[in-house]
């Protein structure tokens, strides 16, 4: 009977997917459509409407107009800028004169010296607006415009994203006739697809044509196609090409001119591909192989290649969290009834597969890693360059790839990482004199390691710490041994960068950083100085910490290296430690500072309780409320106004197991920060928020940072029955769990590998069943604190237990 219930669950999870769960719908299309010369906030907002589609490097925002349908098109690689070297060869001269002021307490001559003589060389990013500057701006592909005739009058009209199929469809009716779009990026043919059907025949007629606002220069490819094509940067920068064919049954199609004309068609498959000359070259040659390759295949086995290649990722991972009578409402409309106070448990679990579905659409191996918007922006000067951000957003958009069981997803990442270390050495040595690599807190594909221009939010030396963090996070969760030996030589690189750059401040001999700041923040010491250069910022040694520990891990697991190891554990034992401040805050700097702006939307000095672990509930209870202080604070100042800021705030009162708090943040997040396409508002659009808004979902349910297995650790009451099934703790372990009235009912357990486990239960709960694997379990435990047991587990077999 029990096995027979299990089986019944998991049924029951396919019906859930496959009856609209995992859609995002509309009633109308996306309200403005792209018009050269219109302004930039008429554009964007129809564009925060649209739907994105995305294949890791393909990206297009599906429109769904009527009589003009636009496909807004991006290619990961295409930047503007180039290589530049921005090291300052000057600012080590100076590096000793800035800590000395710093530890007299003389900040704002110590920042005064740091802007004038610490900045990188030449004009940086240009405060974001560097589309035409050496650094360089991420920006769009382009436009697909279609034009259609006598559709304006249509009816029963329907636009969505369906999550479990990766594709975005338009269907409404006019003159009688049904109409069909469908669009998908396929990742193993490497083209956009359109699809456009009737269900009468001949009824299929428009006209095609590629735009793009500069540096474009748009040609038919007879007798189906056009191309279009240019270069960046004034002539000096990357080519790219974007070709465009049209497959019909039936009619006619033509090329002339800047246009492609079908008339009369059944169908017509629409397919695009593009490359730059970044990587794939010849980049013409690639992109016609592409085409042509994927125009010799049926509509019909390009569609299941896609479904077959995406699937096998997205349908790892289900989560049912309840419905209510708003989950039938289209997506907009549910957002505008969370705002005026109803309940909709359903789409959080949406919200959640949303960010799934856009880290595998913008994040493939070998793809570039995901930027600020992921891989869809529809500017030529996009905000902030649309670059990597690496003081918090670039790590982000990473938190969910290996609790959501996309880890595969996890590798651009890794590969940015690798593309950073030569650069980053070069930086060090010339800036601060140091061995191994180090970045800062801006950098894109070029290479740029540099600090930004302004130190009060460029001169943040612990990014590449930070990014190193996610190389030992994949090893965690996987346990690849061979992944380890390729990571570590990338950590501890890191890591002697940090041992060369940590100086002994004079008061009571802790090594700290000298000059860095608390990201982008800023504070005012008792005799009223305003500053945000400083020492030993308490996210710095945080991470420096979490670094440290990890490096001293890895050694230990592949052996040797063990003086390398025993000078981080020297080093580590003189950072200096957390404090807790005059509030019983835990301090964000070395002294207890006030807080110009309390309500400041970094919380960067809570690293070490979300994403690090350095502070936990159980081990380190005084320093855990003293956490929960700050964030009370934060949040009473008015913190967490920004998308990405309220979805690190849903971590923090996750990993301090409070339930409501985080759903009540979840909640803001959905009402205050979610646009209409369910895109995370920062503003403008930052995809950040949207994949911590996943982790932080993620979180509430599983965690296991404490080297235990923590099952619904943070449940609010607003899901009191559910089931999630995929979701990865550390050690390689796959849970499947299901839960009624808060009390977890089921669960089964899969590893890919030999090992003990320990698990945490909520409430004191006792096993009352195992419908498989008895001799799994080996201990129970139950105390104040739950349930712990402690379990064996094989690789590719499955533990299932049922309790009362």
């Amino acid at each position: 009977m029990r096995l027979l219930a299990c089986l019944a669950l998991l049924i029951c999870l396919q019906c859930y997917c496959s009856a609209g769960g995992l859609v995002l719908w509309y009633r109308q299309p996306a309200s403005v459509l792209w018009t050269k010369g219109g302004s930039a906030s008429e554009n964007s907002r129809g564009w925060v409407e649209a739907l994105p589609v995305g294949n890791g490097r393909l990206g297009g925002m599906v429109f769904g107009g009527l009589e003009e349908e636009r496909l807004q098109l991006n290619e990961d690689s295409l930047w503007s800028g180039g290589p530049q070297d921005a090291d300052n060869p000057e600012a080590i001269k100076h590096l000793p004169e800035i800590r000395k002021l710093l530890f007299e307490g003389k900040y704002a001559e110590a920042q005064k010296l740091t802007y004038e003589k610490l900045v990188c060389k030449g004009p940086g990013t240009q405060g974001g607006q560097s589309a035409r500057g050496w650094f360089g701006c991420y920006q769009t592909l382009g436009d697909l415009k279609i034009s259609f005739e006598g559709h304006a009058g249509a009816v029963d009209y329907r636009r969505e994203l369906d999550l479990d199929t990766a594709v975005a469809s338009v269907t409404y009716e006019t003159g009688g006739a049904r109409f069909r779009r469908e669009v998908f990026a396929s990742a193993p043919d490497q083209v956009l697809v359109m699809r456009i059907a009737c269900d009468q025949p001949g009824k299929i007629s428009f006209t095609a044509a590629l735009q793009r606002e500069e540096c474009a220069e748009v040609e038919a490819a007879p007798p189906d196609g056009l191309t279009m094509s240019g270069r960046l940067f004034d002539q000096k920068g990357m080519k790219y090409i974007a070709r465009l064919k049209a497959v019909a049954e039936g009619g006619q199609v033509s090329a002339s001119g800047g246009g492609l004309r079908i008339e009369g068609a059944d169908t017509a498959t629409l397919l695009l591909a593009a490359a730059t000359d970044y990587r794939r070259k010849p980049h013409e040659k690639v992109s016609e192989e592409e085409l042509q390759a994927a125009a010799k295949k049926p509509y019909a086995a390009l569609k299941e290649a896609h479904l077959r290649d995406y699937q096998a990722l997205f349908r790892r991972v289900e989560l049912d969290l309840g419905r209510s009578e708003a989950s039938a409402l289209p997506a907009d409309e549910r957002l505008r009834a969370l705002r005026q106070g109803g309940g909709d448990p359903q789409l959080a679990a949406l919200y959640f597969q949303y960010g799934r579905y856009l880290l595998i659409s913008s994040s493939r191996p070998g793809d570039l890693a995901a930027n600020l918007q992921g891989i869809w922006a529809d500017k030529i000067q996009t905000a902030w360059n649309c670059d990597y951000h690496a003081n918090i957003n670039i790590q982000m958009n990473y938190w969910p790839a290996e609790v959501a069981n996309l880890a595969e997803c996890h590798i651009p990442l890794f590969d940015l990482i690798d593309s950073l270390r030569e650069p980053g050495g070069r930086t060090a040595r010339i800036h601060y004199g140091a061995r191994g690599w180090t970045a800062h807190t801006v950098t894109n594909i070029w290479g740029y390691t540099s600090p930004g221009e302004h130190p009060s939010w460029g001169q943040f030396p612990a990014a590449g710490g930070w990014l190193c963090q996610h190389l030992w996070e994949h090893y965690d969760f996987g346990g690849d041994r061979p992944f380890l030996l390729r990571a570590y030589p990338r950590m501890k690189e890191s890591a002697r960068f940090y041992l060369d750059f940590l100086v002994e401040e004079p008061e009571h001999r802790w090594l700290v950083t000298s000059p860095s700041n608390s990201p982008e923040n800023s504070f005012r010491t008792a005799d009223g100085q305003v500053a945000s250069v400083c020492m030993g910022p308490a996210m710095d040694l945080e991470i420096i910490w979490d670094l440290f520990t990890n490096c001293i891990e890895a050694a230990e697991i592949l052996g040797g290296d063990e003086e390398f190891r025993a000078e981080l554990e020297k080093a580590r034992s003189r950072l200096a430690p957390l404090q807790i401040g005059k509030h019983g805050q835990l301090q964000e700097w070395l002294d207890d500072f006030d807080e110009p702006e309390p309500g400041h939307r970094h919380l960067s000095h809570l690293f070490a309780l979300y994403p690090g672990h350095q502070i936990t509930l159980r081990g380190t209870p005084e320093l855990a409320r003293a956490a929960r202080v700050s964030l009370e604070r934060r949040l009473a100042h008015g913190g967490g106004h920004t998308g990405w800021s309220r979805a690190w705030i849903i971590n923090f009162w996750a990993r301090l197991e409070d339930g409501e708090k985080a759903h009540e943040n979840l909640v803001a997040l959905l009402q205050k920060s979610t646009l209409p396409n369910l895109f995370d508002d920062h503003p403008p659009f930052q995809i950040d928020g949207n994949f911590g808004g996943t982790a932080g979902i993620a979180e509430m349910l599983l965690q296991s940072h404490e080297g235990v297995i923590s099952l619904l650790p943070a449940l609010p009451k607003a899901w009191p029955s559910g089931r999630f099934k995929g979701l990865r703790a550390r050690g390689g372990v796959e849970v499947y769990l299901e839960w009624k009235e808060g009390w977890a009912t089921g669960l089964a357990l899969r590893a890919g590998k030999s090992g003990e486990h320990r698990l945490r239960l909520p409430h004191q709960q006792i096993v009352l069943d195992k419908i498989s694997g008895n001799e799994a379990v080996l201990s129970a435990h139950t105390g104040g604190d739950g349930t712990d047991l402690i379990v064996r587990l094989e690789p590719g077999k499955e533990v299932r237990l049922t309790f009362k």
